[in-house]
């Protein structure tokens, strides 16, 4: 109980120390012209108030991440819960907000679009396909469990294909119609219970009586038996949007076009990740109390879905009308992702090609085909779109690192905030990549082997780029991105 009431405390703290030394490295600037004012378009660019974009900011990135990944996770052991803390302090919220930041200034762009620009032409189509494949993934992937789950808990004619024929009904309205219509209005609903399922099982953790055996005595060592789940790298891979997650930053920018000013980044970006990092803390800690040790959640985990578990520790906990809020929670997250998921590929895709997304028609034209490519990708079975979902997810997060980094050096700001995320994370993909059963299957040795090479080379590159930057006529700009022309007057201090 200690450690995790330590470890509540220190994501608490993060938020207000680390987050604001972020705030002054950035040098945010509550007088700036804001995207929702200048190219207000009564669609996706629209001012909102802060608690809506910052319920929305979360509600996008929290999906099934802190909760089926901190479930996943936690069998790794105790490292995981350092991971929770000090990734979402360090890396996750880090990365959310410092590209929100960077979008903010670029006028809304999408994240390919400002990793382009930091990182060059080349890896700007890279991340294109990275981040739409990604985005589309999470669609499907968000579709499949919230089914399963509801068919749990209605009558048999409702099937799991009655209720992917809804979500997808759903998921369509909500990524064609204006973003304060459909999403605007109904995520404080999903909102409540969704922090119902979080505090509901917090109070029974601090206050039940049970006991949370966080098995720190024995090491940081992996608790799998077999060899195929080493901590590096496959704990970092499997939580993801607990600590650190490049989807996030796709994200970002759509809420980013609804913020009213630069001074309420922080509390919607920086905030959001560090709310979601609580929820994983809260789930890993639940799944190891409720079963009773690591040992415990294995043998349960041989017999049982994390799905499962998902459903009973609520159920156990907080009985009966309080496990179905909580359950609940746990299918609006995947849902008000996967909505969210869509709505930003459609973006993005308009975004490369320049395409007016005014009209009603021209948005739905982008849509199909997204959808389409969703329903494809949920023929493949669930555990290898969930894997394939994982890897692209923590890749992208890689790309959106050095960015940054890129970003905060052209700019002389203090670039090792995120330079060494980007060297560990870069380490991870790779290694992943090398050693993952869906990967190369390389020898454990060698994978990491290069995974640290690969790492070290970026770091030597950027070196190089430090020392472009130095010279009396760099080659390399050092303005800031173009923001866009104003073409509404805006309220320069408005809550």
């Amino acid at each position: 109980m200690t450690s995790f009431l330590i470890a509540l405390a220190v994501l608490i703290g993060g938020y207000f120390v680390y987050g604001a030394l972020m705030d002054r490295i950035f040098g945010v600037d509550p007088k700036r012209d804001m995207p929702a004012y200048n190219l207000r378009d009564g669609v996706d660019y629209i001012p909102m108030p802060t608690w809506k974009v910052f319920l929305i900011q979360f509600l996008n990135i929290a999906g099934l991440g802190p909760i089926f990944g901190a479930i996943m996770g936690i069998m790794f052991g105790p490292a995981a819960f350092l991971w929770i803390v000090l990734g979402t302090i360090f890396a996750g919220a880090v990365h959310d907000f410092l590209s929100a930041m960077i979008s903010l200034r670029s006028g809304g762009k999408s994240l390919p679009e400002i990793v382009g620009n930091e990182l060059g032409s080349g890896v700007k189509f890279t991340v294109r396909v990275l981040s739409i494949a990604l985005l589309i993934l999470v669609g499907a992937v968000f579709v499949l469990t919230p089914a399963d789950l509801l068919q749990g808990m209605t009558p048999d004619f409702m099937t799991r294909e009655v209720w992917i024929a809804i979500i997808f009904i759903y998921y369509i309205a909500a990524s064609i119609l204006p973003i304060d219509k459909i999403i605007g209005n109904f995520y404080p609903v999903f909102g409540f219970a969704l922090l119902f399922m979080a505090v509901g099982l917090l109070c029974v953790l601090l206050f039940g009586g049970v006991t949370i055996p966080d098995g720190f005595s024995d090491g940081l060592a992996s608790r799998y038996s077999d060899e195929s789940h080493p901590i590096f790298p496959m704990l970092f891979v499997s939580v993801a949007c607990g600590a650190l997650s490049g989807f996030h930053a796709t994200q970002s920018p759509m809420m980013v076009r609804c913020l009213k000013n630069e001074r309420l980044a922080r509390p919607v970006f920086y905030g959001a990740m560090v709310a979601e990092g609580l929820v994983a803390l809260i789930w890993a800690a639940a799944a190891i109390a409720f079963t009773g040790g690591y040992d415990e959640l294995h043998t349960y985990m041989q017999t049982h879905t994390t799905a499962d578990a998902v459903r009973n520790i609520p159920n156990a906990w907080l009985g009966a009308a309080g496990g179905i809020l909580a359950v609940l929670g746990v299918i609006v997250a995947p849902i008000t992702t996967g909505d969210t998921a869509l709505r930003s590929a459609r973006l993005s895709i308009a975004d490369i090609i320049g395409y007016d997304q005014r009209p009603i028609s021209k948005r739905l034209l982008l849509t199909l085909p997204i959808f389409g490519l969703c329903f494809f990708l949920m023929m493949i079975d669930f555990e290898v779109l969930w894997r394939y979902f994982a890897w692209v997810n923590q890749t992208l997060a890689v790309f959106t690192l050095w960015a940054i980094t890129v970003y905060l050096a052209r700019h002389r700001k203090a670039y090792i905030v995120t330079l060494l995320p980007a060297l560990f994370m870069t380490a991870v993909s790779v290694t992943y990549l090398l050693f993952a059963p869906e990967g190369f299957q390389l020898n454990h040795t060698l994978s990491v082997g290069i995974g640290v090479a690969v790492s070290t080379l970026l770091l030597l590159l950027f070196l190089r780029y430090l020392h472009l930057l130095r010279l009396p006529n760099s080659p390399i700009k050092t303005t800031d991105l173009p923001y866009p022309p104003i073409k509404a007057s805006t309220p320069k201090a408005e809550q």
